[in-house]
């Protein structure tokens, strides 16, 4: 008895805690959710972020120019007469005083630290910050892309779902009326043609609601594969379709465009980088000095331990080297990159000018949305009660069977005009944030 409860206890764990899961997964997704989803698995996004990762190693390498450079050699040589090593006052000689040897084996090392380079490691290393910060704007600009695209995605969904429903209440509503005018036709009030385009209608009713069925479905799949899903996952979403008004004005929009947008950050880092250029071209016009340090050991024994036929040599110098003549190399090319320092300069103010007119555009978009959200939403009040009255008026013969079905199609039109203003709304809404540098909505 005891063991029977402890399994079935077990059982109701087991279904309670499937139950649970379920309804989780059945959860509906808010955009905050479906934008972090997207940009936790989002590829493109993924790749730009390794940018970032490649740029730091490329600084990190250009650290490396600042500090000394250790090389060693080792070396066998054979000759065809014996060779005896010895050192005299420092000087490497041949000659008795051991067993001589065919087979020399040599080992050296030298140290090199750069002392000067004409500014070339210092811009080499400054170009390369630039490169991570350049990266990180990479990211910024990718990330509000992917964004927009989940937003717009989702007020796709919504759009299609409001559509679906007025389709599948415009098939109702054909439904309801058919089934009047055949009591109507029963019963010899309307001839068998009102039946007849009733049902006309009815049908075209259903392919519009099939096709609204189908694009709700595709709007899914394209979601799905935005946030890196199975194409077929199930899924709903919260209701937002709504409108809410804008706070900013042109003005403040355009400012913060200006202050926020990634793609100005990168424009300036562009010219920074084309400065550094010149910088690293400029270099060329002075001299390099280094200081080096090397030791040499020569021996007829591989470990080098020689016994006594060997020798030891070590010095310690600076060099300075420089280009006397090059035609006039360096000169061009840090005229070359000076003239990309301008170009770079005119590409920040065109892309400047550029985002100027998108948050114009886009503010001009969303504000003939926000427009047409009123004037759509007068509209279906107005169709509603046409259809009303013609409804009423049918039931008393005193309206044909065109006119209901005239004013059931504009009630239809009404709440597609109205739903699509609103979603036109959100959309041009999201793309002036994202033009804007807003991150999340």
């Amino acid at each position: 008895m005891k063991m029977r409860w402890v399994v079935g206890l077990i059982v109701w764990a087991v279904v309670s805690t499937g139950v649970v899961r379920a309804q989780e997964s059945q959860a509906p997704l808010t955009l905050e959710e479906s934008i972090k989803i997207a940009t936790q698995k989002s590829l493109t996004l993924n790749i730009a972020t390794q940018g970032v990762a490649g740029s730091e190693f490329r600084r990190k390498e250009a650290i490396t120019s600042f500090l000394p450079t250790w090389a060693g050699n080792y070396s066998w040589n054979r000759s065809n007469q014996p060779i005896l090593l010895g050192v005299s006052q420092g000087v490497l000689v041949t000659g008795g005083g051991s067993t001589p040897s065919k087979d020399i084996f040599n080992f050296n090392t030298s140290l090199n630290q750069p002392v000067f380079t004409g500014g070339l490691n210092s811009a080499n290393y400054r170009f390369a910050k630039l490169g991570v910060d350049l990266s990180k704007a990479g990211v910024e600009t990718a990330k509000l892309d992917l964004v927009l695209q989940v937003t717009v995605g989702y007020f796709t969904i919504l759009r299609a779902e409001k559509f679906l429903a007025v389709a599948e209440q415009q098939v109702k509503n054909f439904e309801a009326q058919l089934e009047v005018t055949k009591a109507f036709f029963d019963v010899g009030i309307v001839p068998k043609n009102d039946v007849l385009q009733a049902e006309v209608q009815l049908a075209n009713a259903k392919q519009n609601q099939v096709k609204a069925g189908n694009d709700l479905a595709a709007a899914k799949a394209s979601f799905n594969t935005l946030l890196v899903r199975e194409v077929n996952t199930p899924f709903e979403v919260v209701d937002i379709l709504a409108y809410k008004a804008f706070p900013l004005s042109f003005e403040q929009s355009l400012e913060e465009a200006i202050q926020l947008r990634p793609e100005i950050k990168a424009a300036q880092l562009n010219i920074d980088q084309a400065k550094e250029n010149v910088k690293i071209a400029r270099s060329g016009f002075f001299p390099t000095v280094n200081l080096t340090a090397g030791y040499t050991r020569s021996s007829d024994d591989l470990d080098l331990s020689g016994g006594g036929n060997f020798n030891n040599q070590w010095q310690v110098g600076a060099s300075a080297s420089f280009t006397l003549w090059n035609w006039g190399k360096t000169a061009f090319q840090v005229g070359e990159n000076k003239v990309k320092v301008s170009q770079a300069e005119d590409s920040k103010t065109q892309l400047v000018l550029s985002i100027t007119l998108a948050v114009k555009d886009d503010y001009l978009n969303m504000l003939a949305a926000e427009k047409n959200i009123g004037t759509a939403e007068k509209a279906v009040e107005q169709a509603e009660e046409n259809m009303r009255m013609f409804e009423e008026r049918y039931r008393y013969q005193v309206a044909t069977q065109t006119d209901v079905l005239i004013a059931v199609t504009l009630v239809a039109q009404a709440r597609t005009n109205y739903y699509g203003a609103l979603s036109d709304f959100n959309v041009a809404k999201a793309q002036l944030e994202r033009d804007m540098g807003k991150m999340y909505p």
